[in-house]
């Protein structure tokens, strides 16, 4: 396969990829830690107008869904690029920091948390996830 395509079609599958995890974590998380009563978490309407009821721990799998959306994704794109190349983790952290991004803008949340996901959610585990894919990459080549 053409290594422009396959590449290509690497960066699309981490952001699928990383995608689905990101929205099972936040599927999942009103289960685990149920919102405030009284908050409606079903619109972005609802989580605008309950946000100040939320307690540091409502902020888990958010965080959670954001970071490790990233790294599985990160690592599918570095494991399946063409050659050992951690610069395409970078790619999926850039989608999904313009993710993070737009959220601050459309949900008010604690500044401790903004800083918080911005600066750890996205590059540092772009970069954790694009290491893995590396060591996954020359497992499956010494096998």
């Amino acid at each position: 396969m053409n290594t422009i395509l396959r590449n290509l079609l690497a960066i699309v599958a981490g952001v699928v990829i990383g995608s689905i995890v990101n929205m099972m974590f936040i599927t999942i998380s009103s289960s685990i830690i149920p919102p405030p009563d009284g908050a409606d978490v079903t619109t972005t309407e609802g989580l605008k107008a309950s946000m100040h009821m939320f307690e540091p721990k409502h902020f888990v799998f958010p965080f959670l869904a954001h970071a490790i959306g990233t790294l599985v994704g990160a690592c599918i794109t570095t494991w399946l690029v063409k050659g050992k190349k951690l610069s395409f983790a970078f790619i999926i952290a850039v989608f999904f920091l313009a993710g993070g991004v737009a959220s601050v803008f459309m949900l008010p949340s604690p500044m401790w948390y903004t800083v918080i996901d911005l600066t750890i959610a996205y590059i540092p585990m772009a970069y954790l996830g694009g290491k893995l894919g590396l060591r996954l990459k020359l497992q499956r080549n010494h096998s």
